[in-house]
């Protein structure tokens, strides 16, 4: 009978060499004045040497903490239970996504349809108070292909300023509704049944 390593053993052994070429990272991490853990997502937006060198090479995507990351955690274990290395070998990132794994510190190598997907969550969630509202547009985030939710974080990330600022106000409306709004919870409830 074989023995489950220890999380540490299994990112040593197999998730800390692909950060290296991942096109998005997951970080569970702490900040001065704000209760651990919070999770960072970051995208890889250059190839180049030099700039990988110094660091450059990483673009936050978002974050989340606090009760909205509780409230979450279920869905991101989902959309973390994917991702495989370029052989197509899961690579159980999700194990880091309980009380255990959210005590390490650690970067967290994701593939482009769980990176977009984060992406996307943890950037519509900010300054979005109701909580059945950030639930909803992750769970409709989470029913995106591939190429949907990557298309979506860019009309949110590379369009400058004022156009990101509106793709991100659009896309909470049309994931999320609106405040106060009755169909939020029966569009929930009707998603937490699937």
């Amino acid at each position: 009978m074989a023995t489950k390593v220890s999380l540490q053993e299994h990112y040593d052994r197999q998730l800390k060499g692909l950060v290296k070429s991942a096109p998005f990272v997951l970080r569970i991490t702490e900040w001065k004045d704000q209760p651990p853990p919070i999770l960072v997502v970051k995208e890889r937006v250059s190839r180049d040497e030099a700039e990988q060198k110094r660091g450059e090479n990483w673009s936050e995507r978002g974050f989340v903490k606090g009760e909205t990351l509780r409230r979450l955690l279920p869905l991101l274990k989902k959309a973390c239970s994917s991702v495989v290395d370029a052989s197509g070998v899961p690579t159980q990132v999700d194990r880091f996504l309980t009380q255990e794994g959210l005590r390490q510190r650690v970067t967290l190598p994701l593939d482009d349809e769980a990176g977009a997907k984060l992406a996307l969550i943890f950037r519509l969630q900010e300054r979005l108070p109701d909580a059945d509202r950030v639930e909803l547009l992750a769970r409709r985030v989470l029913l995106f292909s591939r190429e949907e939710a990557l298309y979506w974080l860019s009309r949110v990330t590379d369009f400058g300023p004022d156009a990101n600022r509106w793709a991100i106000s659009g896309l909470r409306l049309f994931l999320g509704g609106q405040p106060n709004d009755t169909g939020v919870s029966r569009m929930l409830e009707s998603l937490r049944t699937k």
